[in-house]
């Protein structure tokens, strides 16, 4: 990497949200350490604290507290940078802190990773990093696939296998796969004097329909004839497809009997 490749890593975007460390609280604003940068400083201007009126600074921030802000301006040649906790919405921070409380984990999954291997930390987070970061969202989405497919990422990424199953055995005791829900409500009725026992029958087969492998189907009764249809999976499309499958196959199968049915979300 070049000198001015390395100064520009060093500094923020324009616009872009950060999370810092309020470092020293002055009259006129705060001084915010970049943690995601290297602890390279910002200004967070009192204009810039609150929309309101901002009698006492104290009032809204304090040291070592951690905050998302907005870069308004950088000059990397004074490496000055104006920031902004104002023009920050409550939705933005959530997200920003969620993402940065993730990457700081997979960090640390990645360091432990490092001593099993016996290789310096630095070098191995580094390297690990800069493979993730070229192959996936996040480092810590790439740590999930991780989970879901063990050794199997070492040729997507471009690492020793040995480095990836040090990685997974790490991984999987600290990152739950991700999982996605969706449901429905589903209304069957019958007047056959068996009616109880032929909508059994028929929920019994919505749980036996094809689906990709680690798909849950849940169906209990709401108030009958009404039930909850649950399906979760690793992603919307796979839940999605089987929820249509189960509801396909209840329709059909109540229909085939002379009763009726429904679906809704």
């Amino acid at each position: 990497m070049g000198e001015e490749e390395e100064t520009l890593k060093q500094f923020p975007e324009v616009g872009e949200l950060v999370v810092g460390t309020v470092a020293r609280i002055t009259d006129y604003g705060a001084y915010i350490s970049l943690d995601e940068y290297g602890g390279v400083e910002g200004l967070l201007h009192i204009s810039e604290i609150s929309s309101g009126w901002v009698k006492n600074i104290e009032d809204h921030i304090h040291e070592k507290q951690k905050l998302v802000l907005k870069v308004l301006r950088v000059d990397r040649e004074r490496g000055h940078i104006d920031l902004s906790l104002r023009r920050v919405s409550k939705k933005e921070k959530q997200e920003k802190m969620a993402e940065w409380k993730k990457r700081k984990k997979a960090e640390a999954i990645i360091e432990v990773a490092a001593e099993k291997v016996g290789l310096d930390p630095k070098e191995f987070v580094d390297k690990v990093i800069s493979a993730f970061e070229e192959k996936f969202e996040t480092v810590y989405s790439g740590l999930e696939e991780v989970v879901e497919k063990g050794e199997n990422v070492a040729e997507k990424v471009r690492l020793p296998k040995e480095w990836v199953k040090a990685i997974f055995e790490v991984a999987r005791l600290k990152i739950k796969p991700p999982r996605v829900k969706v449901k429905g409500v589903l209304q069957l009725t019958t007047t056959a004097p068996n009616g109880i026992e032929i909508i059994k029958k028929i929920l019994l087969g919505c749980k036996s329909v094809k689906k990709p492998r680690k798909v849950k189907i849940d169906i209990y009764t709401v108030g009958a004839p009404k039930y909850m249809v649950e399906v979760e999976a690793k992603n919307y499309k796979d839940a999605e497809k089987v929820l249509q499958e189960v509801v396909s196959y209840a329709l059909k199968e109540i229909k085939s009997v002379g009763g009726e049915g429904e679906f809704k979300r």
